[in-house]
């Protein structure tokens, strides 16, 4: 058997059984041949179609067509299934605890996915629900981004002596090795260009108030510590089209949509 083919098969099988589905409107898979059908029979026990039926759909979903020789790597790969499952039987795994629960789970995730498919199908996301969307984003982000650093510290008297050797002629890129933020104290401070929702709104707010080349003559505190910034530049924000953000806007909304409906039926369910 093709063994890129095989690896890629069992690859796929278990991302989707081990995640829930993308929530992206996608068309529906290839017809399945008739589940009553045999697959191949292993020491007297048949296989039933419907186990390579979705296998080959896990694949479809991946992008891989149905062929005689996707079905065929199918046929083997649960053959090998098989024998596995029938040797573990006989050693009694099927009857241990810890084994029953992760079966349970895997059960449970099957038909997790199988609800939440059918849940989204009954409920897509129109033209309107992504323009409105794009609109609130659009509003959110502005037009402009900045280029800003800064020193995080934890208490403003830190950060007032930081900006007292700032005023000195003290360079920022070197007080900034005295900030506790790890992801940029190695590069002078530098958070690289961002819009300002990217930001906690104590941040945002006194980053956009500045000018640029200028810092924060007093420090800045959120729920980090006490910040003090600098701007080294803005620039025109340039956003993609909505008919480029459509898709990821849809999926958004579909998990959202998605996440709504599950806290409802956590409200509704009765909890002992």
């Amino acid at each position: 058997m093709n063994r890129t083919l095989r690896h890629a098969l069992l690859l796929a099988f278990a991302v989707s059984v081990s995640s829930a589905p993308a929530f992206a409107q996608k068309k529906a898979e290839p017809a399945a041949k008739a589940d009553s059908a045999t697959v191949a029979t292993v020491n007297g026990k048949a296989i039933p179609n419907a186990r390579a039926n979705a296998l080959v759909a896990g694949q479809a979903a991946q992008g891989q067509p149905d062929s005689p020789e996707l079905r065929k790597a199918v046929r083997e790969e649960l053959i090998r299934r098989e024998i596995l499952t029938q040797e573990s039987i006989k050693k009694g795994f099927d009857k241990k605890p810890e084994i029953q629960g992760q079966m349970d789970l895997a059960r449970q995730q099957v038909l997790m996915a199988a609800y939440i498919t059918d849940y989204v199908k009954g409920h897509p996301i129109g033209d309107e629900q992504i323009k409105a969307e794009y609109a609130v984003i659009t509003a959110k982000l502005g037009n402009k981004e900045y280029k800003a650093r800064h020193v995080l510290v934890e208490t403003e008297d830190q950060a007032k002596a930081i900006i007292t050797k700032l005023k000195k002629g003290e360079k920022f890129e070197d007080l900034a090795k005295e900030s506790k933020d790890p992801g940029s104290k190695d590069r002078g401070g530098d958070l690289g260009w961002a819009n300002p929702a990217s930001f906690v709104p104590p941040f945002s707010s006194a980053m956009t108030k500045l000018e640029k080349g200028k810092f924060t003559e007093v420090p800045v505190k959120s729920d980090f510590g006490w910040h003090v910034i600098q701007l080294d530049d803005t620039r025109e924000l340039k956003l993609p089209p909505m008919e480029e953000a459509r898709a990821q806007i849809a999926q958004q909304l579909q998990q959202r949509l998605v996440q709504k409906h599950i806290e409802e039926l956590r409200g509704k369910a009765k909890v002992e």
